[in-house]
């Protein structure tokens, strides 16, 4: 395999740093362009350029002259992100790949399973009307101008320093605590969750793919739990016994919780599963191998050994008491 240079647009969180590690150990030439706040370690083979990704002078300047194969872009969040990275890349990648999101797909969606032919749609979440923004912005470039792009739409993906649930750690120590925790809806939803490891497999299967240039693609696994099931094998993998699960109608969450309204009512609050078989046939390599139980005891692992990452959110704590309180006197 020829070594393609890449160029990482953060690299170092949850999905990228992934990504930049089979990179690496598929033998490309990565750089990495963050701001120097590295959340995850890097490979000793990457080049790390520090700059303000959304300053384009700046990039300009720390990146001079080079010209790169690839260019991962997993920090634009809006059109004027957007824009500022195709001041900068366009003329000098063969391949501009921008993270979007899967929450950008019909909320609710109108049938299962959701594929790239999906309308995009999502009334609840700015979020994920900025991805399509974003979207849309880099189709009018790749048909205008001829930019080599390709889109790819992850949805739910974890590694070991990423909790899945409403409350993070929060949920862990009521559990350890023998508390009760809050679940959205009857807790019977399918929720599609990947782990990172498992994604990068068909991210880099797509970087200097021909037949990925302007392309989209969902990119998730197979595994399909409800979030019933995840809680259960976080409370398991805490040693915490069979937990306390209280059902809690979304809306209410949101009410009560203002701040987790969207990424419920525009995503968690809908069953998610995804036909991924316009990958698959370009990256035949890519599948399932890390489920949400293997998964949970990586990221227990993981929390157990490093203490300043169990932070329970007090007020948040005090918010879910409220909730519980509510569903009760509901029932």
């Amino acid at each position: 395999m020829p070594m393609t240079s890449i160029l990482y647009l953060g690299g170092t969180g949850t999905i990228s740093a992934a990504c930049v590690r089979r990179s690496v150990e598929r033998g490309h030439d990565v750089t990495v362009v963050n701001r120097g706040s590295a959340r995850r370690e890097l490979p000793d083979a990457v080049t790390v350029v520090s700059a303000d990704v959304h300053d384009a002078a700046a990039l300009k300047d720390a990146l001079g002259g080079r010209e790169f194969d690839a260019v991962a872009d997993f920090l634009s969040f809006s059109p004027t992100d957007v824009a500022t990275g195709l001041r900068v890349f366009e003329g000098r990648t063969g391949q501009y790949v921008f993270i979007s999101s899967a929450s950008a797909y019909q909320k609710p969606p109108a049938r299962l399973p959701i594929t790239e032919r999906t309308p995009l749609e999502n009334p609840f979440w700015q979020y994920s009307r900025d991805k399509i923004a974003c979207e849309e912005l880099l189709l009018a470039a790749s048909r205008d101008r001829g930019l080599p792009v390709t889109i790819v739409r992850p949805s739910h993906t974890y590694d070991e320093q990423m909790l899945p649930t409403l409350g993070r750690w929060n949920d862990i120590a009521r559990m350890r605590d023998g508390r009760p925790v809050v679940v959205h809806g009857d807790g019977t939803i399918l929720w599609t969750i990947t782990h990172a490891d498992d994604f990068a497999v068909a991210f880099t299967g797509l970087i200097g793919h021909p037949g990925a240039i302007d392309e989209d693609f969902t990119i998730t696994g197979s595994h399909a739990p409800t979030w019933n099931q995840i809680y259960t094998w976080l409370a398991e993998a805490a040693g915490a016994g069979e937990p306390e699960l209280v059902h809690v109608a979304s809306d209410t969450i949101a009410a009560i919780a203002p701040d987790l309204g969207p990424t419920l009512l525009g995503d968690k609050a809908h069953s998610s599963l995804f036909d991924t078989a316009k990958v698959q046939t370009l990256v035949p390599e890519f599948a399932t191998t890390i489920t949400f139980d293997e998964g949970a005891r990586r990221i227990l692992a993981h929390y157990d050994a490093n203490p300043g990452a169990r932070v329970v959110d007090a007020e948040l704590d005090a918010r879910f008491d409220r909730m519980i309180a509510h569903a009760r006197s509901a029932g």
